[in-house]
């Protein structure tokens, strides 16, 4: 303790102390993301191909979407804002980057659904917007998966273009009030027989994997008390080595007695 307490080692036990909280920090951190992966992973495939259910059971006006009924399949009838579609930018898809194309379907209470209707190639530059087929007029059936908003990244856009998908943003820019959540677009039928129309690229499935995040929290936990082991190992040494300093080495031990052979009892 008494080397401990020297000026040296007590900086060495604060810069332990803090690599220790900050490995602890990081832990947590990777934690977190292992369960927010984990129930992401487990909604998915608990729901994404499950029957879908009218939205209203799931997500009613004024409601707001749980973690648990993320990617719920749901069905909803109502009729697209045809002049309010919107291009959400830096979507990447297959390693290449484009726009997500989302639409207000309004339904029959006046509320909308943000339906994103699928991918499209970036244009020749940022101000020129690819085209795509536009969204059907008239009473149209949507099936799809209900997401969480997205966090706004606060970009001052040109008109048309959303940097997001968060749905304050979406709903200032279309002047609709949108439900708790969007849709992403499975399907859509305008009526019995019709095929369904012309639309962007659809999304690709949803990725489950939830990576190595549980690893890399157990290594920062337990990597957290290296720090302390050094400064252990190494005031130990300094320790030893001052006390030998002061008191000299100690004597050697006696050397060990020969052992006799038996071949040695018989040339006695």
């Amino acid at each position: 303790m008494r080397t401990l307490m020297t000026r040296r080692w007590i900086i060495a036990l604060t810069a332990a102390t803090a690599f220790f909280v900050i490995c602890l920090f990081l832990g947590c951190w990777q934690w977190g993301r292992h369960v927010e992966k984990s129930s992401i992973a487990d909604a998915v495939r608990q729901h994404y191909t499950a029957a879908p259910v009218p939205v209203d059971t799931v997500l009613p006006p004024g409601g707001t979407l749980h973690q648990d009924q993320l990617w719920t399949r749901i069905t909803a009838t109502g009729t697209y804002q045809t002049t309010a579609q919107q291009f959400v930018r830096n979507r990447p898809q297959k390693v290449t980057y484009g726009f997500e194309v989302v639409v207000p379907l309004t339904l029959a209470d006046g509320t909308s659904l943000l339906i994103d209707r699928g991918w499209v190639r970036n244009g020749e530059n940022a101000t020129v917007l690819p085209s795509v087929p536009g969204p059907p007029t008239g009473t149209v059936t949507v099936t799809g998966w209900l997401r969480h908003g997205e966090e706004s990244l606060g970009r001052d856009l040109p008109a048309g273009q959303l940097a997001s998908i968060n749905l304050s943003d979406a709903a200032k820019a279309t002047g609709t009030r949108l439900r708790a959540a969007y849709v992403v677009l499975d399907t859509e039928q305008t009526g019995p027989g019709v095929p369904e129309p012309a639309r962007p690229a659809p999304l690709l499935p949803p990725d489950t994997d939830i990576g190595p995040h549980f690893a890399y929290s157990l290594q920062w936990w337990g990597g957290s008390i290296v720090g302390f082991v050094l400064v252990f190992v190494y005031a130990r040494r300094e320790h030893h080595d001052r006390l030998r300093a002061v008191h000299g080495s100690a004597a050697p031990p006696p050397p060990r007695p020969k052992k006799k052979r038996i071949w040695d009892e018989e040339d006695e």
